[in-house]
């Protein structure tokens, strides 16, 4: 699994806890829908930390809590 990828399943996982479609995560974070579908659809390879700050601020949370699961401690280096 890579960054983005991870970012994604992320995003869906925080979604389902939080009772909310990603429609819902983009008008209450101010990402465009088409962003916040690509990511999870995994067209968006190089998603900004900004958009990461977005999502995270809609749904109350710190970018800390966002990275602090396991999917991100399992990553392995990226090297391109």
């Amino acid at each position: 699994m890579n960054i983005s990828e991870a970012v994604a399943e992320r995003i869906l996982e925080l979604c389902k806890e939080n009772n909310i479609t990603v429609n819902k995560l983009s008008n209450i974070s101010g990402v465009t829908q088409s962003t916040v579908n690509d990511i999870v659809n995994h067209r968006a390879k190089n998603i900004g930390i900004i958009t990461i700050k977005k999502l995270c601020d809609g749904l109350d949370m710190t970018i800390t809590d966002f990275f602090d699961t396991e999917v991100f401690r399992k990553l392995e280096q990226e090297l391109y």
